[in-house]
């Protein structure tokens, strides 16, 4: 079983090494980047490659570990217990499991389990999940049973560097930090989104996107998924490569700059360097 990339999604090699090593160790894959390096869709792509399901678990702020693994509902018991409900005396009638639970016992074979942004979670979410994680299994003590993995699934957990995970947690994963795609990487990425874009517009849309990325101060820096998004509207909106290259970013918002540019301190940021390079110029 081995990770290899897939038509819709470009791995480069660091990034199928690592995906495969978690494989062979069996533990979980920890991924890092920037947001928007596809860090969430290497999931789907790691399902679709492996002939998997995929099972996901997004995390929120008030997300807890135990929601992962089950939650037993005493207020359905209680009122059930108040209307006279014959399964009040089966405690599993209330059990709820989880992501965990159902990645554990997804059979006739294993599952990819994501757990998506874990560091939105409390600080302790992840030692909550130290021996899950470890030992593929959890114990329901509503019910006295054990719930160990059938077939111990593939685990993908991305963070966007948040917060500091502990050490125990990081001792038990397989790390990736997916680096931002060089030129000759996003042009494979454009081309396998793209692949009836012009040449030239891409060449000139990379000019203006990584011009964009290296002006000084912005508080956020467009990501790949944004320059897919201004890439289509480029081409839907029918815009020219030339009208592309006669402006110069590091001095006049793109146009469509919406699609890349996300908040309003780097749209004053770059209008406030369109004006001093006009006046320097006069």
């Amino acid at each position: 079983m081995r990770f290899e990339g897939t038509d819709s999604y470009v791995a480069t090699e660091d990034l199928t090494v690592a995906v495969n090593a978690a494989i062979n160790l069996q533990r979980p894959l920890l991924v890092k980047g920037e947001p928007g390096t596809g860090k969430t869709v290497l999931a789907h792509e790691i399902a679709a490659a492996l002939d998997l399901p995929l099972l996901t678990w997004h995390i929120k702020s008030t997300t807890k570990a135990q929601h992962g693994l089950y939650e037993y509902d005493a207020v359905a018991r209680l009122r059930d217990g108040q209307l006279g409900d014959e399964k009040v005396k089966d405690i599993a009638n209330y059990i709820k499991p989880g992501k965990l639970w159902h990645a554990f016992t997804n059979t006739p074979k294993k599952c990819v389990l994501l757990i998506d942004e874990i560091d939105k979670a409390d600080i302790e979410f992840p030692n909550d999940l130290l021996l899950e994680l470890d030992r593929m299994e959890f114990f329901v003590y509503e019910t006295g049973q054990t719930i160990k993995a059938t077939n111990r699934p593939v685990v993908l957990i991305t963070s966007n560097n948040e917060k500091e995970l502990p050490d125990a947690f990081l001792r038990r994963c397989f790390f990736h930090y997916i680096r931002f795609p060089d030129r000759e990487t996003m042009e494979r990425i454009v081309a396998v989104h793209f692949p009836d874009v012009k040449k030239n517009l891409v060449r000139e849309a990379l000019n203006a996107f990584f011009e964009l990325r290296d002006v000084p101060g912005l508080k956020k820096r467009p990501s790949t998924s944004e320059l897919l998004d201004w890439i289509k509207l480029l081409m839907s909106d029918d815009i020219s490569a030339e009208a592309l290259r006669a402006k110069d970013l590091k001095t006049v918002l793109p146009p469509l700059h919406g699609a890349l540019v996300k908040n309003e301190q780097d749209v004053h940021l770059l209008e406030r360097l369109a004006f001093l390079s006009r006046r320097e110029n006069r």
